[in-house]
């Protein structure tokens, strides 16, 4: 008959056992995880040095983080401007995001200089000058930028979905934007997921494209939450590091994917910037065809929309 004693040494022994073990596939996931960032980071073509910014980021005075995300295609130039520029807003408390999009030709106030087209901030002055220009216009502060040259943005799709995503392109495209695309459903790559998010030769102008940019970013946000998305994350994040630049840690970003793909929503929650009915179109020589503001009306819907207030204005998408 066993000894209390006896029995005691078994369940320790038994202990030590499962500990060894699950220490053994936390060794194995982590090293699975940086074999697949290494892999990733050795498939991008050819090398990029993005350009390093300084930027004095402002945390938020509610605990949210805000980043301002931005598309570029550098080409190798020393300045460049920016198709892209949107403010994605994360509560770590509820994992809750939103996404602004802030359009372009908006005219605005640029610290140091006279008015000229919102995307101009950035090609005088990187993202600092972008950030300072946002806060003097829309009263709100950007802690983090993070910064992806449109080549990334295709190696990555074509990683993520090497047969595509998904989407129902909604008329023909092709001017400018390195593809033609033919109307309906069908699966795009890398290459032509950029030209449809990037189109804007229509009726629509860059009203259009925004909306096709906010559209990409919640397919790829599905395409990410399949198990075989989340099982290419390292890979994914291994292989946008030469064509990314950004002020935030590793863990920063590591923290900040987590709560995005944690969130309770299917759909993030999005707001163009200019809102309906809120400006007028207006030309000035040296500057081209610009968007005017009341930017009252605009500083009002975006600070409701990022405090999930219900508003015509936040929710009109």
């Amino acid at each position: 008959m066993d000894s209390r004693l006896d029995r005691k040494k078994r369940k320790k022994k038994r202990g030590r056992k499962i500990v060894s073990v699950l220490l053994l596939m936390i060794i194995c996931l982590l090293g699975y995880s940086a074999f697949q960032f290494y892999n990733g980071y050795q498939m991008a073509d050819g090398e990029q040095n993005m350009k390093e910014y300084k930027f004095n980021g402002v945390k938020d005075e509610n605990g949210k983080v805000n980043v301002l995300l931005l598309g570029v295609d550098s080409r190798g130039e020393e300045k460049s401007r920016t198709d892209t520029m949107m403010l994605a807003q994360v509560d770590p408390k509820t994992n809750e995001t939103k996404l602004v999009s802030l359009m372009r030709d908006i005219y605005v106030e640029i610290p140091g200089y006279q008015n000229y087209k919102l995307n101009t901030a950035f090609y005088l002055g990187g993202p600092e000058l972008l950030r300072k220009t946002i806060k003097q216009n829309f009263d709100i502060d950007i802690q983090y930028y993070m910064m992806v040259d449109f080549k990334g943005f295709e190696q990555s799709v074509d990683i993520l979905a090497p047969e595509g995503i998904e989407m129902d392109v909604e008329k023909a495209m092709s001017e400018n934007i390195g593809v033609s695309l033919e109307p309906g459903v069908q699966k795009l790559n890398g290459k032509e997921l950029l030209g449809y998010a990037r189109f804007r030769h229509d009726a629509e102008g860059d009203f259009g494209r925004v909306e096709r940019q906010q559209k990409v970013i919640s397919a790829l946000k599905e395409e990410v939450l399949t198990i075989d998305g989340v099982a290419k994350l390292p890979k994914l994040a291994g292989s946008i590091q030469p064509y990314m630049q950004t002020n935030m840690s590793k863990l920063d970003q590591i923290s900040l994917m987590k709560d995005v793909l944690l969130s309770n929503k299917d759909e993030i929650d999005k707001l163009t910037i200019p809102v309906e009915g809120s400006y007028s179109f207006a030309r000035y020589d040296g500057v081209g065809s610009v968007i005017e503001l009341d930017f009252e009306e605009n500083i009002q819907a975006m600070k409701d929309f990022l405090a999930g207030k219900s508003s015509k204005e936040a929710t009109e998408q």
